[in-house]
């Protein structure tokens, strides 16, 4: 049996992180992301006798790990709320027991937007889920702010995927994107007074044809999307990267001076995955991570002290995501 945490070298030129040390081995783990008192982490992942990704949180050392969805159906985008008991996740699961299909890849790489997800809450007490969204086609990508008083998602129920926000009982729907082209996943400020999210802004002509066909069928194509920002509300929304790459999973910085993002910019072939620092005014770009393969999904603790991060690195098979723990340097 493994023991975790496992320590692992890093790359010299990861420069901010130390004391890197690995938290799961094995198949597919994703979109860790921390409980408020930075004591346990939410995450996604695909692991027996599941087929395709449930809910699981587990501490820092990689131990106590649990199970918090029904097991049934496909599950995504998990969070903690501030009292560290309830937590949120989407799921597909009351459109059916099965695992929905794979995306089809005769479009190319694609990513699905499952009609049937909805965004459930539940608690460690308790866990059956209750749902809070019910309308027809994707809600998902759901996060909180640290005020502890809205939830930011992604939904279809306009027509287009937008962000919108509600207060934690699943009332007062309010929508705050309004551009053409898919807006998703956003995180709050430190403050709760921003937003930072990803997005694809398809032009007029043969690209937003594309991106409507493509959305009719529950899909999109993540090959150019870029980082925003705005107010909690969604005004004074400004773009901070325009590099013809897929730049997503942004988080802000505890100072909330600066965004932490994943890109693929500097691999021409576009399949290297790093994260990268920028201030919220899109100047001063720092790489953090040098990893050839997949490093994404970064968060830090409220504290700033412990960063979290997913990786295909050392892994002890092909086609694995792992979840790694490190300590931040400033």
């Amino acid at each position: 049996m493994t023991r975790f945490p496992i320590s692992r070298p890093s790359d010299p030129r990861e420069r901010h992180l130390t004391n890197l040390r690995q938290l799961s081995d094995g198949l597919e783990n994703a979109e860790a992301y921390f409980s408020f008192d930075g004591k346990k982490v939410i995450f996604q992942s695909t692991r027996s006798p599941y087929a395709c990704d449930q809910i699981f949180t587990m501490d820092l050392q990689g131990h106590d790990v649990r199970l918090l969805s029904t097991g049934f159906g496909r599950c995504t985008c998990s969070y903690f709320f501030p009292d560290g008991r309830r937590y949120l996740y989407s799921s597909t699961y009351q459109g059916g027991p099965a695992c929905p299909p794979p995306p089809d890849m005769s479009h190319g790489y694609v990513w699905a937007v499952y009609q049937s997800y909805d965004i459930f809450v539940a608690s460690l007490d308790d866990p059956t889920p209750h749902r809070i969204t019910d309308t027809p086609g994707y809600d998902a990508e759901a996060t909180i702010s640290p005020r502890g008083d809205r939830i930011v998602f992604t939904s279809v129920r306009d027509g287009d995927l937008e962000l919108y926000t509600m207060k934690l009982n699943g009332g007062d729907v309010r929508r705050i994107t309004h551009e053409a082209g898919y807006d998703g996943g956003a995180f709050f400020s430190p403050d709760g007074s921003k937003l930072v999210w990803r997005a694809s802004r398809p032009k007029a002509g043969p690209e937003m044809e594309e991106y409507k066909q493509l959305l009719a069928q529950g899909l999109i194509k993540p090959h150019a999307l870029d980082i925003y920002v705005a107010n909690a509300d969604g005004t004074d929304a400004r773009r901070l990267t325009d590099n013809g790459a897929a730049n997503f999973a942004p988080y802000f910085h505890p100072s909330g001076r600066k965004i932490i993002f994943c890109s693929n910019m500097d691999d021409p072939a576009r399949r290297n995955f790093d994260l990268y620092l920028i201030n919220l005014d899109g100047r001063g770009l720092e790489r953090v991570t040098y990893y050839e393969q997949f490093d994404g999904f970064p968060m830090w603790t409220p504290d700033g002290k412990t960063f979290v991060f997913c990786s295909n690195r050392d892994n002890s098979g092909p086609h694995q995501t792992n979840v790694f723990l490190a300590d931040w340097v400033e």
